[in-house]
């Protein structure tokens, strides 16, 4: 993946959170290879003693410097995890291949699918079992000294993806790891926001299956833009979560014809009144508008689909009266609902 590197000066900015064993890691990769890493270390100024102190950390410029030097030097957008290089384009090709999905759960069957193409040293296995999906990384190699780095990445990247793809934050029910807490086990929460339990038997997340029916919201211009800078955009921590937008949809649709006042939607979805409506005009929606949506729907598929008379259609989706309900119809459509049904 194509990164436009930061500017020197923007190097050291920030709050210092990435674990330098993550460098230590990719350094690894260089050292396999035969390749020298101090220039890589110098561009990104991080200074080789510290490789040396468990405690040490790197702001997220820095580390985003030195992926994308040692991806170019090594070429190999897999930092040497893999018993064979994966070239430049590799990942993008994957995120062309799962773009066009009309939903997130085949955005994500699709990359575990494709992914077997590029490496056969571990798997992506995608699950769904009554309300929750899962992603698990099955491993077919020992990775020694670079696992650690190669599944938390494997799994912050395919997260990261998730969320740019439906443009929304995707809160996680738990994400396990296969091995021991490590001394900087304190990084694992900004990296997988939720519950964490390390000695796992394997690596993945789960997290509320309702996501998967959320559509894409990028297209072929906003994929070639995050390319250019992909990590910063993976690990972007959204504040928006649209899975909120799509259950008010559901609430309203199950039950067209009830009054649904925001203190019984914001109940039903166990958030406050307040968030309701701030994640909804975030979305330039408001409650009384997803309300006209759904009535609208109903209406319209009611006066073609039935031959329901037109005040038993303004009952059904919850208007006291004939005359109001032809009033909120016409601002809708344009026409009456007698109108709309003979057009039909």
């Amino acid at each position: 993946m194509k990164t436009l590197l930061p500017a020197p000066a923007d190097l050291t900015r920030g709050r210092a959170e990435t674990p330098v064993a993550f460098i230590r890691a990719i350094i690894l990769g260089y050292r396999a290879r035969g390749m020298d890493p101090a220039s890589a270390l110098r561009q990104a100024r991080i200074p080789q003693a510290s490789l040396d102190d468990p405690a040490a950390r790197v702001t997220a410029a820095q580390m985003e410097t030195i992926s994308a030097l040692a991806m170019q030097e090594l070429d190999d957008e897999a930092l040497g995890w893999f018993s064979r290089r994966l070239p430049w384009g590799s990942y993008g090709m994957l995120a062309r291949a799962s773009l066009t999905s009309p939903t997130l759960e085949i955005a994500l069957k699709r990359w575990c699918r494709h992914h077997r193409l590029l490496t056969e040293d571990l798997t992506l296995e995608f699950t769904q079992a009554r309300h929750a999906a899962t992603l698990r990384i099955r491993e077919a190699r020992d990775f020694g000294e670079m696992r650690e780095f190669c599944l938390v990445s494997m799994l912050r990247n395919l997260l990261g993806y998730a969320c740019w793809l439906i443009d929304s934050r995707i809160a996680l029910a738990e994400t396990t790891l296969p091995f021991p807490a490590p001394p900087h086990a304190d990084a694992y929460p900004y990296l997988f926001p939720g519950p964490l339990r390390f000695d796992a038997q394997t690596a993945g997340f789960s997290f509320d299956a309702r996501y998967l029916a959320l559509p894409l919201r990028r297209d072929e211009n906003a994929l070639r833009a995050m390319l250019q800078r992909a990590l910063p955009l993976t690990v972007h921590q959204y504040r928006r979560d649209r899975l909120l937008v799509h259950s008010v949809g559901q609430i309203l649709a199950a039950a067209p014809d009830a009054a649904h006042t925001a203190e019984d939607v914001a109940a039903r979805l166990n958030v406050s009144v307040r968030t309701l409506h701030r994640q909804l005009k975030e979305e330039g929606l408001s409650l009384q508008r997803l309300k006209n949506e759904v009535r609208r729907e109903q209406a319209i598929k009611l006066l073609l689909q039935t031959q329901k008379p037109v005040k038993q259609v303004a009952a059904a989706v919850g208007f006291d009266s004939e005359k109001s309900f032809s009033r909120a119809f016409r601002a809708w459509t344009g026409t009456t609902p007698r109108r709309f049904r003979r057009q039909d």
